[in-house]
């Protein structure tokens, strides 16, 4: 008998099982719970702390450059760094560039690079549909189920949810070193972000008072603040807001909110355009991170910057009923 008889007649090769998406398991569950406590939770009771700590130290100019230094960093690693370039690929990065924007986002305590785009990946996946890690438009009908979905989709969520397979959702970052190497020491970078202000507070202050109040301000209050405000975008923008653009879910987009959330705000533009770098997708809607990204372009430590061009806008437009087409 041939070999190629012997192939044709033998019993078909089983095909590996499908990937799972998703995983969820008592230990999972556990490290989640632990994370909500530390820093989901654990800035609330800071920032109270720190209103109390006024009694003891005033706030001050130190507190105020320290809070909004940080929140500045931190905020574009997030929208620039683990929104836009890890997770959509919106633009192309140099290596320092990287790892810079990895690190700041990192600092932010909303989660380690890697397990952040994946779980953004899939919540663009399923957007307002069954999968979706935190859509608040999945807890029933009428007043009562707004509610109950607003606080799931704004907070509640990140106490236990399915995990999002890295594996499957974030093959691109696995095989970038220096994306593991940051995210491998991500509760580092988290207690760096508090350490730092607390370290300038008190050089600046020559106090303990002010060391400990460079902590909370620069620290707890400010991650607290960050959190609260991309919070917003998963739930409210995805029940109030214009709509612009045909997207399948029910993304929203609020302008007032544009310059507090770096251009996050601009929200259902993203959705219909998740691959743009501008969120605003025009020179007179403010997007501070799409600036900071053609900041970087001018520096020559960012590339392939390119914006959805018009016609392709005006294709995606929402046509509202009995209007004239332009």
């Amino acid at each position: 008998m041939t070999d190629q008889t012997t192939a044709a007649t033998a019993e078909p090769a089983e095909r590996p099982a499908p990937r799972r998406k998703t995983m969820s398991n008592p230990y999972l569950h556990r490290l989640q719970r632990r994370h909500f406590l530390l820093f989901d939770v654990m800035p609330i009771v800071g920032t109270a702390v720190a209103v109390a700590f006024l009694a003891v130290h005033p706030f001050g100019t130190t507190e105020l450059v320290l809070f909004l230094a940080l929140w500045t960093v931190t905020g574009m690693g997030i929208t620039v760094g683990y929104h836009r370039l890890f997770t959509h690929r919106t633009f192309t990065a140099s290596p320092a560039a990287e790892v810079v924007l990895a690190v700041a986002g990192s600092m932010a305590g909303q989660g380690g690079v890697i397990s952040w785009v994946a779980l953004h990946r899939r919540h663009h996946e399923c957007s307002d549909r069954e999968g979706d890690p935190h859509s608040p438009n999945l807890s029933g009908d009428g007043f009562v189920g707004a509610l109950r979905g607003l606080a799931h989709s704004h907070f509640l969520w990140m106490r236990r949810h399915e995990y999002p397979n890295i594996a499957h959702y974030a093959p691109d970052l696995l095989r970038n070193r220096r994306v593991v190497w940051v995210s491998r020491y991500y509760h580092h970078w988290v207690v760096a972000g508090l350490l730092l202000p607390a370290l300038v507070g008190g050089l600046v202050d020559l106090s303990w008072q002010g060391a400990v109040s460079g902590l909370l301000w620069g620290g707890f209050v400010r991650i607290f603040v960050l959190e609260h405000v991309i919070w917003a975008i998963n739930s409210f923008l995805h029940m109030f807001g214009t709509r612009p653009y045909e997207s399948r879910e029910n993304s929203r987009n609020g302008a007032v909110f544009a310059l507090l959330t770096f251009g996050e705000s601009w929200h259902n533009n993203h959705h219909a355009f998740p691959d743009s770098p501008s969120f605003g997708l025009s020179w007179y809607r403010l997007d501070p991170g799409y600036w900071l990204i053609c900041l970087l372009a001018a520096l020559r430590l960012a590339r392939d910057v390119e914006v959805p061009s018009q016609e392709r806008r005006d294709a995606k437009r929402v046509r509202r009923p009995g209007a004239v087409p332009a």
